[in-house]
């Protein structure tokens, strides 16, 4: 088995975890029960021991297609043969009931259908349990078969004539127009499966109960704007992230996937970072999703009632908010196309980055604003954070891009202590809360002014990444959508022009030169789908919407079959990184909402004026 392209992947989940499927029927990427659950499906790391589950036409000149069925995350992934056509619908259902689900409600529904004619299909299963280091062992059952190995079992539910041998099963058979073949898998709970002559009649009513839910789930958007597919597959793509318990969204639901084919920027995305937050809130807010970003702010704030004695926040959490997420290294498996190490846990949890603090007290300031009032329980945390902002924003750190190479004096990481300071001003303002207001200003103050000295380059006419320094960072794109500075003040404009000259290529953004800011990793990167998006929106907020426009559609280029992104781009226009990636989806929706605002302000594409920033 050959590695796919990463963007040859379409994702169902359950809002406990997700599946990878590739173009050709293959599912190579499944952790279960949870998004952060070792791997039973890891072919996407290791082709030989990684394990996989394959449903594809063996027909030598096939050709492939994917789609997902519309307005929703069900996927079709059909199969074009001089002898006909088939096609796989994959999903997994959506449980709403409350309580917790158990272990044979996590499931993904394959059903197979014959189209036209009759075509020659394959299928195979050969799990690979805890990264595939787990023997797994088949036996036959009534209901097909399972597959057992230490503490961990899969039920393989089909009314097709499987051939098991020492880790697997498979069959071949010919599908025909007309059928329909369901095949279940699913984790093996205390529930004995049902007799397989109503397997076909459950797969039907899991089916429509599951488009329903989507369709429905969607219409919930009330952005009607440009780009309005786009903005819908995003929203639907951020909601298969969200861990439904907690509220929670992991940042992918991958792992170590490659920021360069053969180098070491393998990291594992499968938690949530605080860093998401105001991102998560605001797209979310925008576009109608309130219950969502309610959610994922009652998860913030039950982390914040753990927070130590020294009231800093951890970086990033599990999707059930635990702290330990060590980082180990999977030496057995060979890694994406030989991109090694392949990580499990991130070590990113135990670095000291002063932004996540801004980054949070922004997302409450947009609830505060935009949804209902702060309690004062959590304006008590605030009030901690903030005290705790003005002890520590003088420190150096590992900052937005979780550098390795030791901590530094980062421009974005002071920003966002700002921005912290600032929206503790403004809550406390706005719901007559007790503050130290005195002390808040004075520190927000200095902060300000210490950026506006020392971390603005008059060489480069533009603010830089570290203070003091001339290297530059895309990460500052977000000035003004932080309401740190005016979009079309002078130095934001030289800002835009810096990083347009030094760090973009073809509107394709660099979230900066490790040549020039070395960061303690070896390898070069692609670049980074959330900067340019950025840099679009950035451009629509200084006026220059022709450029922004410009920018933003042909990024939207680069997104794949499906309209789903990874992390970044490669020199090549492959997708490289995690996949689908959720701040990429977050920085879409943003800048569509943004320009398609600036563009109905402004319809000729010229405008002088500014849209404002995103906390107004």
């Amino acid at each position: 088995m050959t590695y796919p392209p990463i963007e040859h992947h379409g994702v169902i989940g359950d809002l406990h975890t997700v599946a990878l499927v590739a173009l050709d029927g293959t599912i190579d990427w499944l952790c279960l029960p949870h998004f952060d659950s070792p791997s039973v499906f890891g072919a996407l790391l290791d082709s030989s021991r990684g394990g996989m589950f394959r449903i594809t036409a063996a027909s030598p000149e096939v050709r492939r297609r994917q789609m997902y069925l519309p307005d929703s995350n069900v996927l079709v992934t059909r199969f074009l043969t001089p002898e006909g056509v088939g096609e796989v619908v994959d999903f997994m259902p959506i449980r709403l009931d409350p309580g917790p689900k158990r272990a044979e409600e996590h499931r993904i529904v394959r059903i197979v259908r014959g189209v036209r004619g009759e075509i020659p299909v394959h299928l195979e299963c050969r799990p690979a349990f805890d990264y595939g280091r787990v023997r797994v062992r088949p036996s036959s059952a009534a209901f097909g078969c399972r597959f057992v190995g230490d503490g961990v079992a899969l039920n393989l539910m089909t009314t097709l004539p499987l051939a098991l041998d020492d880790d697997g099963a498979s069959c071949d058979f010919v599908l025909r127009q007309g059928e329909e073949i369901p095949v279940v898998l699913s984790q093996a709970g205390e529930e004995i499966p049902g007799p397989l002559e109503l397997l076909g009649a459950r797969c039907e009513d899991d089916f429509r109960r599951t488009l329903r839910f989507w369709q429905e789930w969607i219409a919930r958007s009330h952005y009607h704007g440009r780009w309005r597919e786009m903005v819908k597959r995003s929203c639907l793509a951020l909601k298969l992230l969200t861990f439904a318990p907690t509220g929670a969204i992991v940042a992918a639901p991958t792992m170590s996937l490659p920021e360069h084919i053969g180098g070491s920027r393998n990291w594992d995305y499968r938690y949530t970072w605080v860093r998401d937050a105001a991102f998560t809130v605001y797209a979310f807010l925008r576009v109608g999703f309130d219950e969502e970003a309610r959610q994922f702010l009652q998860f913030l704030e039950r982390r914040c009632r753990d927070l130590g004695a020294d009231a800093s926040l951890q970086v990033l959490y599990g999707v059930d908010g635990r702290t330990d997420l060590q980082e180990v290294i999977l030496d057995h498996l060979e890694g994406y196309r030989g991109s090694r190490p392949v990580r499990a846990g991130n070590d990113a949890a135990r670095q000291f980055q002063l932004d996540v603090v801004g980054d949070l007290m922004d997302c409450v300031y947009l609830y505060d604003k935009y949804c209902e009032p702060a309690s004062f329980e959590l304006w008590t945390t605030m009030r901690r954070l903030a005290n705790w902002v003005c002890d520590r924003w003088r420190d150096a750190d590992e900052g937005i891009w979780e550098v390795r190479g030791g901590r530094q004096q980062f421009t974005f990481s002071k920003m966002m202590c700002w921005v912290a300071l600032d929206r503790a001003l403004r809550v406390a303002a706005e719901r007559s809360f007790p503050a130290d207001h005195a002390r808040w200003m004075a520190n927000r103050d200095e902060i300000y002014l210490t950026i506006m000295e020392r971390g603005f380059s008059r060489a480069k006419n533009s603010f830089v990444q570290r203070l003091d320094g001339e290297a530059l960072d895309a990460a500052m794109l977000l000035a003004p959508l932080v309401k740190f500075i005016g979009p079309s003040d002078p130095r934001m404009l030289g800002t835009l022009d810096a990083i347009s000259r030094e760090l973009e290529s073809d509107h394709l953004v660099h979230r900066y030169d490790p040549r020039l800011a070395p960061d303690g990793v070896e390898g070069g990167e692609g670049t980074f789908s959330i900067c340019t998006f950025w840099l679009a929106e950035a451009r629509a907020r200084a006026g220059r919407l022709e450029e922004a426009r410009l920018t933003f559609e042909k990024m939207l280029g680069y997104a794949n079959h499906l309209g789903l992104y990874a992390e970044e781009i490669s020199l090549t226009g492959e997708a490289l990184g995690n996949f689908p990636q959720a701040f990429t989806h977050l920085s879409l929706i943003s800048a569509a909402v943004n320009i398609n605002r600036a563009l109905d302000a402004h319809p000729t594409g010229r405008s002088s004026g500014t849209p404002g920033g995103r906390s107004g």
